[in-house]
Formats: structure tokens, C-alpha cells, sequence
């Protein structure tokens, strides 16, 4: 086997190890969510996967001739990559939303496999180079080399070109080709001819690629950061739900853009509703569009009102436009870029209220939940401006309690909207806060939520003091969200 053969088989295994395991957070996002919780089962399971296949496939080239294991590896391994689609879209309906388990389960289910075989190639290779012992060193140091190559070539390749490109389907079915490709040339290059083996694994090649082909995956519409779903209402016909990765985010009545449904979203109604009179406009910049449910809830009920958006994901917008009913208009402008990058950018002084509202999974991202974004917020405010913040938490509710805490280290006032269960921390689900330097009209918030026969109750002052002395603190340099939402460590 030549050396660059060698160099270059070990390279591109790698390389696909390291893309399926990035694929892996976008095929599981739309059953186990997209945290870290996510990335940490993808990348212990995946480590496993190599660890094994690297101490298996170098035990198993001492006991084989490694020329007649080198062609299986990657044809199985090829195989093994087809199969991941199918195989997660399989079981993630079982597994959906369970948690840590279910993220092992379906991460082991679909991605060990691939990885071990494909990792028992790079010493399989080295056992086919070492003719001289005296060379031993420099033939593992340059394989090794190549292989971790490899693996850095495939993860900023994946992350940085094909999720933004191509489906993950498709990006799977090409890898799962490419290797059934090198495995056939190698078998033809090193394979005895005449070997059973090479029909039996083609038909199991050839039917995981038809079942990737076949699959049905979870997302309707996929981008760099979504798996996109749009659901329609059963019980309301104009009603129509935007599914991102599990999580319902947006809801739109197309036929009445002044129609809240979630109630999150109707808590964010009543704070607007005490921002200022109801026939004056209202500047607004939303940390998160969705499907711009806010912003055209405030174009239809407050017109003249202005509301900038700072959204990451360009598909959004395009999907508001292209399946929700949404008509740009002068009143909504959408920035596309990261939210806590876009807030240095915005003016002083600028806004009569900010809406926090962006979601990764179950989860804000942690790096838009700090101090330092307050501070930011704060800034863009005006005297009496209000900043207004979605969260999801779970009994025990430690990060409401962190996060009142962290606005109250910023703001002079803090006041928090949420049915009576959830803030004693019965049940989980979302709450709504609010901060701001000027006191806000709490009988006003009050009668907004008995106006709509709303259940929520309003927390301010000692009560909201109460719950942020037992949170802590968010910052830059600490801000552990996810743990914070599922303490397991409790």
C-alpha cells in the first residue's frame, strides 16, 4: 500500500467520523432538543465509538492480515453511516423528549457503530505500513497525524459549508456513498478476488441507502440552525405552528395577526399593554423574531409602532414570508446576526422596550442571559424603558431564580408574570420577567391579565426579592443555564 494510499484513507475515515458527528446534533434536535446537554451525549458517545474501534481494529490487524480487513472496514462503515438517518428517525419518536437517556440512547443507536468501524481503519493501515521497525514512530506519528487532520478538515467542512448547503439527509447519503466508494477500490486494490464478503456487505450498503433515502425526516425545512416544522392548528383553521428543532416557537393566526395564543406571548401583551398609553406606538427591539408574532401583534394593535429584530437564522424570516402570511412592512425590520453580537451595535436610549425571546432547545443561550447583556439592554433604553424576558424552567426553578437575580444586580426593579403553580415551582414552564429603572404599573399589568380572563399573577418588590436571594448571579464567565434547568447534580 502506498504511503500517500495510506495517508489519504486514514484522512478521509476521520474526516467522516467527525462529520456524522456533527450531522448528529441536527438529526437528534428535532426529538431530544439542541443544549449542551445534546452535544455532551454526541461527543461521549462518539468518543466511545473511536476509543473502541481504535483498540479493537488495532487487536484485530494483529490476528488478520490487515490487507484483508482494511476494504470490509470502510464498506462497513460506509454502510453504517447510511443507516444513521433511518435509524434516528426510527426510534427518535420513542425516545423524544426524555432527556439525558434519551440523548445516549439514539446517539448510541445511531452513531457508535459508524464511528468504531470507521476508526478501526486507522490502525489497520498502520499495520499494513510498519515493514520496517525502525520506522515504527515516524509511520504512527504521520498516520496519526492525518487522521486528526482528517477529523478537523470534516468538523469546519460540516459546520462551516454543508449544514449550511445541503439537508443532513443528503449530506449523510453522500458520505455513506463516498466510503462505499474507497471501500470497493480498496477491495479491489487489496481484496482476494472472489471474496463472499464483498455481495453480502453491497446488500446491506444498498439497502441502508435506500431506507436514507426513504427516511422521512423531522423537519420540513432545515437550515444552518433549524429543523423548521409548520403545524396546522385542528381546532383553529387560520392557525398555523412554527416547530423549531422540538420546540413549538411561534404560533400565527393568519387571518388575525392581533391573535396571542401561547401564553407567554399573552403575558408579553399585557407588559406592552402598560408600556405607555394604548393609542401611542411603541419603539421595540426583539432579541429573537420567530415568525415575527410580536412585532405584527404590535402593527396591528399599536400602529405606527416601530419593531427592530435581531434573528440569527435568515430561513425564518423567508418562512414567515413564504408560509405564515407575512407582509414586510416599514414598521418591521429584521437584522440577520447572533443577538448579544447585533445589541452592541444598537443606539442609546433608543427603545421603549425590549423583548428577550430566543430559545436553542428548552434553553435561552446561555451567553444571551447575563449580566453584561442587562447591561447592554439597559443601555439601548430609554428613562422609562422596559426590557421584557421569556424563560422556560422546571421545579426546582433555579434559573428563574437566577435570572431575577441577574436583572435585579442591573435594574432598579424586577417584577415577575406566571400562573400561581409555576412561580411556587409546582410545575415547570415559561414565566415572563420584567426589569426596568422606573416602577412599572403593576395595577395596570394586573388589569391587563384580568381583561383576557387570565390566570397569571404578578410578583414584584419583596416577593421578587425573595426569589432572587436564592438565585445566582449570571455572568459572563458563569453562566450554566442548562444545568441550572435539569439539576442533576442535585
Amino acid at each position: 500500500m502506498h504511503p500517500v494510499t495510506a495517508g489519504v484513507t486514514v484522512f478521509t475515515t476521520s474526516a467522516a467520523v467527525l462529520v456524522l458527528e456533527i450531522l448528529a446534533g441536527r438529526l437528534l434536535a428535532p426529538f431530544v432538543g439542541e443544549s449542551l446537554e445534546t452535544y455532551t451525549g454526541i461527543i461521549g458517545v462518539v468518543l466511545a465509538g473511536i476509543a473502541v474501534g481504535s483498540w479493537q481494529g488495532g487487536r484485530l490487524a494483529d490476528r488478520v492480515d490487515p490487507r484483508r480487513l482494511l476494504a470490509p472496514e470502510i464498506l462497513l462503515g460506509g454502510a453504517l453511516a447510511l443507516a444513521v438517518v433511518p435509524i434516528v428517525t426510527a426510534l427518535g419518536a420513542a425516545l423524544q423528549g426524555g432527556g439525558p437517556v434519551a440523548i445516549v440512547l439514539l446517539t448510541t443507536a445511531g452513531f457508535f457503530a459508524p464511528a468504531a468501524v470507521l476508526s478501526a481503519v486507522t490502525p489497520t493501515v498502520i499495520k499494513i505500513q510498519l515493514a520496517d521497525l525502525d520506522e515504527t514512530g515516524q509511520v504512527v506519528g504521520r498516520l496519526s497525524a492525518l487522521s486528526t487532520a482528517g477529523a478537523i478538515l470534516g468538523t469546519f467542512l460540516t459546520g462551516f459549508v454543508l449544514v449550511g448547503t445541503f439537508a443532513t439527509s443528503d449530506i449523510a447519503l453522500g458520505i455513506g456513498i463516498a466510503l462505499l466508494a474507497g471501500g470497493a477500490l480498496a477491495w479491489w486494490r487489496l481484496g482476494p478476488r472472489g471474496d463472499r464478503r464483498l455481495p453480502a456487505t453491497a446488500a446491506v450498503a444498498v439497502l441502508a441507502a435506500a431506507l436514507t433515502a426513504a427516511a422521512n425526516p423531522a423537519c420540513d425545512h432545515e437550515s444552518r440552525y433549524y429543523c423548521a416544522q409548520i403545524i396546522e392548528d385542528p381546532e383553529r383553521d387560520s392557525g398555523r405552528t412554527l416547530i423549531l428543532d422540538a420546540l413549538p416557537h411561534s404560533y400565527v393566526d393568519l387571518d388575525d395577526e392581533a391573535h396571542l395564543e401561547f401564553d407567554y406571548m399573552r403575558m408579553f401583551g399585557d407588559v406592552l399593554a402598560v408600556a405607555a398609553p394604548p393609542d401611542e406606538p411603541l419603539d421595540t427591539l426583539h432579541l429573537g423574531g420567530g415568525a415575527l408574532s410580536l412585532p405584527r401583534y404590535l402593527d396591528a394593535t399599536r400602529p405606527g409602532s416601530t419593531s427592530r429584530v435581531l434573528e440569527i437564522d435568515p430561513m425564518l424570516e423567508q418562512l414567515a414570508v413564504a408560509e405564515l402570511g407575512y407582509e414586510p412592512t416599514s414598521g418591521i425590520e429584521v437584522v440577520t446576526g447572533d443577538a448579544r453580537l447585533a445589541l452592541e451595535d444598537e443606539p442609546d436610549d433608543a427603545y421603549d422596550v425590549v423583548v428577550g425571546d430566543t430559545f436553542a432547545g428548552l434553553a435561552v443561550p446561555w451567553h444571551l442571559t447575563t449580566r453584561e447583556v442587562a447591561g447592554e439592554v439597559s443601555r439601548t433604553l430609554t428613562d422609562d424603558g422596559l426590557y421584557t424576558v421569556n424563560l422556560i424552567d422546571r421545579p426546582p426553578m433555579d434559573f428563574a431564580h437566577a435570572k431575577a437575580a441577574t436583572l435585579a444586580s442591573v435594574f432598579t426593579h424586577v417584577t415577575v408574570l406566571g400562573p400561581p403553580e409555576r412561580l411556587r415551582g409546582a410545575e415547570g414552564g415559561n414565566l415572563v420577567l420584567v426589569a426596568s429603572d422606573a416602577p412599572l404599573d403593576r395595577a395596570g399589568l394586573e388589569d391587563a391579565i384580568a381583561a383576557r380572563e387570565g390566570d397569571e399573577v404578578v410578583l414584584a418588590d419583596a416577593a421578587v426579592d425573595e426569589l432572587a436571594a436564592e438565585g445566582v448571579v449570571l455572568r459572563d464567565d458563569f453562566a450554566p443555564v442548562d444545568q441550572l434547568i435539569t439539576p442533576y447534580a442535585r
